[in-house]
């Protein structure tokens, strides 16, 4: 490029020396660009001197905020984000024709003069005196730089902008004084390259586009690297004014600035005139990029799952001592973060969720899949599309997270996918999977036998000493061990087990294995907890589950493994926190179990072409149907329900299937294996560890019709599911309200009880 020059301008004392030559004449020179009146320019001259020595001697330069791109797993991008869209690139990553074109439209004798020139300010003053309007300007290159400086550092204070942008009046003034004295401070720190380098990185050229990387792909499509000389002269131009000639807006106004800057180009020598002509002749040759900010825009319906990295970043100590250190962090950008998505699972699961319920159904799906032994979410979806337009059924709710992180206020009751969770305390406290009850199809049992972890026992506040429950056919009935419990869903056997285990080892269990409410309080000690009364996050069972694939190591979920800041530096990043929270003795015993109810029981309908373990729930009058299962390989939660309010899911259409009675079975099931066929394509399968699991001696003892006579939708293969729905106890601990009511989920306040009730039915 032309007329480089490599040093640094004048030294401190000759700046000084000539800065104390011209501040008064400067002061009143620069007063009478912006206020042309005479009686003005004396005041600002008197003001000049004493207002110089009161600045700081050195102008703090913030970071530039550029945009944050998150990848998947494969390093595929999933979205960008950023407050500002900008990518810094060094100077030799510019066209030479857009340095030179800036250079000469803005301050031709950028590489001449310090960080004041004279000769402009007396050419700017005379043409404004004649006019007797500010026609012209006086800042140089290092001075609107400056300018540019006090504006990133404003944000998004838009009085701070104001302030910073003034040009009338004794503020007008007083920021011309500031800029003055700050150019003067970086040419001596800067070679004028570098001041040209921070200056086109900073700028703003309209569209939302900051720098010229940003600028050159919104309005080319190409890296600033590849401009022509039309193109360049074309973004230099908008410079002065980024909305008066924006070419997306007025292509007339546009192409005369091009020209405009052209033909300066031809004055300074960088051009000949002939080059200029050519290039005048042209069109603007826009190749315009909508801009893609945000998590709406990521891709593989990933916006979800977008939206939850952004809130763990923000939410991890790691990233920043304070959350508005996070939060600063956030905002600056410039980083490169590597999540856990895979986008073959991501593909599936929101393929899986789309397919299970249509946008505008009463209900809705979610599904939530996780990696056993890393807790690496690798995908995370539901039916209802992503946004801020109710009318077109969006929401900007995850449903399959807790509160804290973007999810429901307090999320959803699991059924009987809770039933695992007791089955494995059991085991832990040394109970034998051969362990028998026999029971009718109803139950009552004293609420004394159950107690809390303070040894209190439980009261359901309204004076009722006995909890009464019952399954959801009539012929469930008998004897039962824990393998044939699980793969019935036997409602009296299971609060029978949590009875033997006691309450507090099946909550001490499901902690362990990170299981809270969905607005992140410890789960309600209440006898049907083992039902599934308590109301949870999808992502919370899918990752429980996980633990049981993982051979009883619980890992913390995590979406992000890798994060990179803009000078390319590695930061430390949320690790895991992987522990053997049960034996591999008794995870391996659950495996065998819930395989056994994918083979035989309630979640046939499930049932993958490799070995795989799963448990179906269906909550109180089929308000949640749930599917939970895994393979080695990984842990999939589906749930489907009205997430505004609590929904009866009897003669309803959804996708378009007309169902009598939802069902974890039938409605989640095969959503469950829709999402883990494709996660899993192409994926060697794998069996879980063998390991016998001892039986009752009397197991089962049913009506001899049992096997004849079961409903279509229990069969392994049949239709539907819905025979043994887990319908929650009533008032089966809801958010607090007024008596069983559950008030809006999302938004409401309820309390349905304290789940110790006479029962209702779990699947």
């Amino acid at each position: 490029m032309s007329r480089k020059r490599p040093g640094g301008g004048l030294t401190t004392f000759q700046q000084t020396a000539k800065f104390l030559g011209v501040s008064v004449l400067s002061g009143a020179v620069l007063a009478g660009i912006a206020l042309p009146a005479v009686g003005a320019l004396g005041l600002a001259a008197r003001g000049t001197m004493e207002g110089f020595d009161e600045i700081p001697a050195m102008m703090e330069r913030p970071p530039l905020s550029q945009r944050t791109t998150i990848l998947d797993a494969n390093g595929e991008k999933i979205a960008d984000v950023y407050n500002r869209n900008r990518t810094v690139v060094p100077l030799d990553d510019m066209a030479d024709t857009l340095t030179q074109a800036i250079v000469a439209i803005e301050d031709a004798r950028f590489y001449e003069h310090g960080a004041v020139d004279l000769r402009g300010i007396v050419r700017a003053l005379t043409q404004n005196v004649e006019s007797g309007s500010v026609e012209q300007g006086a800042s140089t290159l290092t001075q609107q730089y400056v300018k540019n400086v006090f504006v990133e550092a404003a944000g998004d204070d838009a009085e701070a902008i104001a302030e910073a942008i003034t040009q009338t009046g004794a503020a007008g003034l007083g920021r011309k004084i500031q800029e003055i004295k700050y150019a003067i401070q970086l040419e001596q720190e800067l070679t004028k390259d570098e001041i040209l380098e921070n200056y086109l990185n900073i700028t703003y050229f309209g569209q939302q586009a900051y720098g010229v990387e940003a600028a050159s792909q919104r309005y080319f499509s190409k890296s600033a690297a590849e401009l022509d000389l039309h193109e360049s002269a074309l973004l230099a131009g908008l410079v002065q004014s980024p909305s008066q000639y924006d070419p997306t807006v007025d292509d007339q106004a546009a192409i005369q600035r091009r020209n405009t800057v052209l033909q300066a180009m031809v004055d300074t020598g960088d051009i000949t005139q002939a080059e200029a002509d050519e290039a005048m002749e042209r069109d603007l040759g826009l190749n315009v990029s909508e801009p893609r900010n945000g998590c709406i825009t990521a891709v593989n319906d990933a916006q979800f799952f977008c939206d939850y990295v952004e809130r763990e970043f923000l939410s991890s100590p790691v990233f920043g001592e304070t959350r508005e250190d996070r939060q600063a962090l956030w905002a600056l950008g410039g980083l490169t973060i590597t999540t856990t998505l895979d986008p073959r699972a991501q593909q599936a699961a929101a393929a899986a969720a789309k397919d299970g319920a249509l946008p505008e159904d009463s209900v809705s799906a979610t599904v939530v899949q996780v990696e056993p032994g890393t807790g690496h979410i690798l995908s995370m979806a539901q039916s209802r599309p992503y946004g801020n337009d109710p009318e077109q059924f969006q929401t900007t709710i995850n449903l399959n997270v807790s509160q804290e992180m973007g999810g429901s206020n307090y999320g959803f009751q699991p059924g009987s996918t809770f039933k695992p969770i007791t089955a494995a305390a059991a085991l832990e406290d040394g109970i034998s999977p051969a362990q028998e009850y026999t029971t009718g199809n109803e139950l009552t049992v004293p609420l004394a036998d159950f107690r809390d972890c303070e040894n209190r026992p439980l009261s359901d506040g309204s004076g009722e000493t006995e909890y009464e429950l019952a399954n959801e056919r009539e012929e469930l009935r008998g004897t039962w061990d824990m393998t044939e419990a699980l793969a019935d869903s036997v409602n009296t056997y299971f609060v029978e087990l949590e009875r033997q285990v006691g309450l507090c080892e099946t909550l001490e269990m499901a902690a362990a294995l990170g299981i809270e409410r969905g607005d992140n309080e410890p789960l309600d000690a209440v006898a049907s907890l083992t039902l599934g009364s308590e109301t949870v996050a999808p992502l919370q069972i899918a990752n429980a589950y996980a633990t049981f694939a993982n051979r009883g190591t619980y890992c913390e979920p995590v979406a992000i493994t890798a994060v990179t800041d803009s000078n390319g530096e590695e930061l430390t990043v949320p690790e895991s926190d992987c522990q053997q929270v049960m034996s591999q003795r008794t995870a391996d015993t659950v495996n065998q179990m819930l395989v056994n109810v994918v083979e035989n029981g309630t979640g046939a309908p499930a049932r993958l072409v490799r070995e795989s373990a799963g448990k179906t729930g269906t909550t109180n009058d089929r308000q949640d149907v749930w599917f939970a299962g895994y393979t080695p390989e990984i842990a999939t939660a589906v749930h489907v329900g009205n997430e505004n309010e609590r929904q009866q899911m009897v003669d309803i259409t959804i996708a378009g299937q007309f169902y009598e009675t939802a069902g974890g079975g039938s409605v989640a099931g095969p959503i469950w294996r829709q999402a883990m066929s494709g996660a899993l394509q192409g994926v060697p399968g794998t069996a879980f560890n063998d390991v016998d699991v001892p039986r009752g001696d009397d197991r089962p003892s049913r009506p001899d019709d049992r096997d004849d006579d079961r409903d279509d939708d229990d069969r392994p293969g049949g239709d539907n599911d819905s025979g043994n729905g887990d319908e929650g106890d009533n008032g089966d601990n809801g958010p607090p309200d007024e008596g069983n009511a559950w008030g809006d989920l999302l938004g409401g306040n309820g309390n349905g009880g304290n789940g110790n009730g006479p029962g209702g039915f779990f699947d």
